[in-house]
């Protein structure tokens, strides 16, 4: 059994289905249907495994089966159940992709070296992907781009990533 550690956040139950004991499960994964492929999907603290099987695309998400779960009222009960999967059996990245769960924690540092903050959460609203950042020349917290233009360098293995921001947002002019 992975570590709660060694694993990634593929999606959320989202309430019933109908009045048969479906759940409403959002994907968080690249290709959405892949959910169903990982395997058991555990919950947040690693102490319970759910099969997932995937009936079909609903508005919002997928209309599934999960295991544990037998009832509209299971369902509704586990609203916000995030699911899990090990980090071994979701597919490798290239070089310039990577997991939202890597990057949380990461220093931020401008081009000139000085630190900036650190990502506390990465957001996808529709429009593409966000570093929601704070530090101590930040009221509360400030959101990123991660595109190339904005965040040009990524090092998993030091623990930082290189911000070029537009002008003002860490209250420089």
């Amino acid at each position: 059994m992975a570590k709660p550690e060694n694993r990634i956040c593929v999606g959320v139950l989202t309430g019933s289905f109908g009045v048969r004991g479906e759940a409403r499960v959002k994907s968080f994964c690249a290709v959405a249907s892949d959910i169903g492929s990982y395997g058991d999907l555990w919950n947040e603290s690693g102490t319970e495994r759910h099969k997932i099987k995937i009936l079909r695309a609903v508005k919002g998400g997928f209309a599934a089966r999960i295991g544990g779960i037998d009832t509209k009222e299971q369902a509704d009960e586990n609203r916000g159940l995030k699911l899990f999967a090990d980090r071994d059996a979701l597919p490798s990245l290239p070089d310039d992709e990577y997991y939202y769960t890597d990057l949380i924690g990461l220093d931020v540092y401008d081009t000139g070296g000085e630190k900036l903050g650190k990502i506390n959460a990465v957001h996808n609203h529709g429009a593409g992907d966000l570093l929601e950042i704070s530090g101590p020349a930040i009221k509360g917290s400030t959101l990123l781009p991660f595109n190339a233009a904005t965040i040009p360098t990524v090092d998993l293995a030091t623990g930082r990533v290189i911000a070029d921001p537009p002008a003002g947002v860490f209250g420089d002019d």
